[in-house]
């Protein structure tokens, strides 16, 4: 019951969010939703069928090409309306998905994952040479066609429409986790020798669930192509791939919707931070070392802990509030200590140098720090010792309050 309405009022969120934006905003929520998607369709393959891809950015990336020549074909009126060439990306996500997945889950485990990468390390070899169908550097632009009385003219209309395909995705996908087909998918993962025991085709069925899992991986493919009305090779990069890796866990692969929660805020993050610092790739990979140490399920365990707990919610509240604390004071002695060595190490800093001279001030959170003085590298040590100390409190305070329990 909590759940629904939790959905429903995120839904209403999403409904009413281009009202409540600036029109940059817009752009960021349409690749939140992107990258949601994407992350799902991910998890239909890692989370679910226990198979770890390391190459799903190349189903990505054909889905997004095959959107854009579906609009450019017939002189640019495009092979269908606008609102439905992301079925075009589900086709190029799936034919390749079903090839690529004869070959790859051949294996399983690691051997699985290389094949995965090495296919996807080919396509990405191979894009730049076939320029006539990945346009070479420039890659394959388009532009969006008026339809059903809609221009797509404006971010609003794009991100609507782009709501509508992943909310339709999303539905489809928590379908197709509750199919026959679905649930064999839980057996891959937990035990694929039972299955073939049991006298099931393993092979075929992990090929059918990588198709699948293609299938809308190009769809959100074709939701960035048609948002962009451009792409070009990069899109098959091992960072893509890696980053839908890192967004999944980071959500937490054993909740359905945690993949998406993960893509959603890390999307976020990226366009946040990405502005404010050259480093946030670095405080991205902490964030992903961090959630893998500490909280294994991923962000969406937070809340299965919270619905799984017997104890009341103003117990819970309160060691939720003594770890959040530990962990901003934590964070913050890492900022501080990244941002500082990061202008101390940098080529700018280092021409102002004298042998022999004190070291000039840097600015920094509004203040002068003398990156060569104890005072300035005592702040980070004070606020991970009180941010360490909050932490270990807390965590003792939850065990003993567990053992009671358990007495």
């Amino acid at each position: 019951m909590y759940l629904r309405l939790l959905l429903a009022a995120v839904l209403l969120l999403l409904v009413a969010l281009p009202g409540l934006l600036s029109q940059a905003l817009v752009n960021a929520a349409i690749q939140m939703l992107i990258g949601a998607l994407f992350a799902s369709a991910f998890n239909v393959l890692a989370g679910q069928g226990g198979m770890l891809s390391f190459g799903h950015a190349a189903y990505f990336g054909i889905g997004a090409f095959a959107t854009l020549h579906a609009m450019n074909a017939l002189s640019g009126e495009g092979l269908l309306p606008t609102p439905l060439m992301p079925v075009f990306g589900a086709l190029g996500g799936a034919a390749l998905g079903l090839v690529a997945g004869w070959f790859s889950t051949q294996r399983s485990g690691v051997y699985f994952s290389m094949i995965t990468l090495a296919l996807a390390e080919l396509l990405h070899a191979l894009a730049p040479h076939l320029k006539s169908t990945f346009g070479g550097e420039g890659g394959v632009s388009s532009m969006r066609m008026p339809a059903w009385g809609i221009s797509f003219g404006n971010p609003s209309e794009v991100y609507y429409l782009t709501l509508v395909w992943v909310v339709g995705s999303l539905a489809l996908l928590y379908f197709f986790s509750r199919t026959p087909l679905g649930r064999l998918t839980l057996g891959l993962r937990e035990n694929a020798h039972r299955l073939k025991f049991l006298g099931y085709n393993v092979h075929v069925l992990r090929v059918l669930v990588f198709m699948i899992s293609a299938m809308f991986a190009g769809i959100a493919g074709g939701l960035l192509a048609m948002n962009n009305e451009a792409a070009n090779y990069v899109l098959f990069d091992v960072r893509l791939s890696s980053e839908v890796v890192l967004n999944a866990y980071i959500g937490g692969v054993g909740v359905f919707f945690g993949p998406a929660l993960g893509a959603a805020v890390m999307t976020f993050f990226g366009y946040a931070v990405s502005d404010l610092t050259r480093s946030w790739l670095l405080y991205q990979g902490i964030i992903f070392v961090a959630v893998m140490m500490f909280m294994p399920s991923g962000l969406s365990g937070i809340f299965s802990w919270w619905k799984s707990s017997k104890h009341d919610s103003a117990v819970l509240l309160r060691h939720v509030l003594g770890w959040s604390i530990g962990t901003v004071l934590c964070a913050a002695a890492t900022v501080f200590t990244v941002e500082l060595l990061q202008r101390a190490l940098g080529a700018d800093y280092q021409s102002l140098l004298v042998p022999g001279q004190v070291w000039p001030g840097i600015d920094l959170f509004g203040r002068t720090w003398l990156p060569g003085a104890v005072l300035t590298w005592i702040v980070p040590l004070v606020l991970v010792m009180a941010g360490g100390l909050a932490l270990r409190r807390t965590s003792r305070a939850w065990a003993v309050l567990n053992e009671q329990e358990a007495a």
